[in-house]
């Protein structure tokens, strides 16, 4: 006993593509060059970074992609025979508004949405799961959203916890992928950013390994 090693963190990724009001999605490009960022960088260790996939700005038009990307990756890591850890599915999603960083803590279920989604969505006071029941059910992510914002803080990142995830896309994947978490014994994370005007690409790419970082330390 004992022999396997230290335990190791897988965290999948995900980003959005684009949507009304943000023709170029920073979160797409992130997700899309982080495999080589952090191949460069290189990765922490007990950290595995696992798929990276961009979803899109949809809500119950691409639920069976967003449920299919949370179930292969669960399911590829527990067919592996070697000490799988924990597993962690990250979110980011851009935020335009923002002038910082925002580790999301909770989200809730109601889809009310300012515009149509991608696929001509745009639910108002809709349940996210209807057998979660009212449209105030929250649910929280099981990581330490606090600590998680201390260590970047003292990273020197501009960054803040926020309880609220809007009620736009953002908020119905994160409300179903905490679901899909908490049934599945997984964490789940959503993080939002700003647009790259507001903090540029590069600074934007270091934040995320600075988070990958964290997330390890955590465990």
């Amino acid at each position: 006993m004992g022999s396997e090693g230290p335990s190791v963190v897988t965290v999948h990724i995900t980003g959005f593509k684009k949507f009304h009001g943000v023709s170029e999605n920073p979160t797409e490009i992130i997700v899309r060059n982080l495999k080589g960022f952090m191949q460069k960088k290189g990765l922490p260790e007990g950290l595995v970074l696992g798929s990276c996939n961009i979803l899109e700005t949809a809500g119950e038009g691409a639920l069976t992609q967003l449920y299919e990307t949370l179930q292969l990756a669960v399911a590829g890591q527990r067919n592996e025979t070697s000490n799988r850890g924990q597993i962690i599915w990250l979110h980011l999603g851009v935020n335009s508004g923002a002038t910082r960083f925002a580790v999301e803590n909770q989200a809730v279920n109601e889809a009310t949405f300012r515009c149509p989604d991608e696929m001509g969505w745009k639910p108002q006071r809709v349940p996210v799961v209807y057998s979660d029941g009212s449209i105030a059910r929250v649910r929280e992510t099981a990581l330490p959203v606090k600590e998680i914002v201390k260590a970047l803080s003292k990273m020197g990142y501009n960054i803040t916890p926020s309880d609220d995830a809007g009620r736009f896309v953002c908020n119905f994947v994160y409300y179903h992928s905490l679901l899909f978490a908490e049934q599945n014994g997984i964490k789940s994370l959503f993080v939002h950013v700003p647009m790259f005007l507001t903090i540029d690409e590069e600074t934007q790419m270091e934040f995320v390994a600075s988070l990958l970082k964290v997330l390890v330390s955590l465990h």
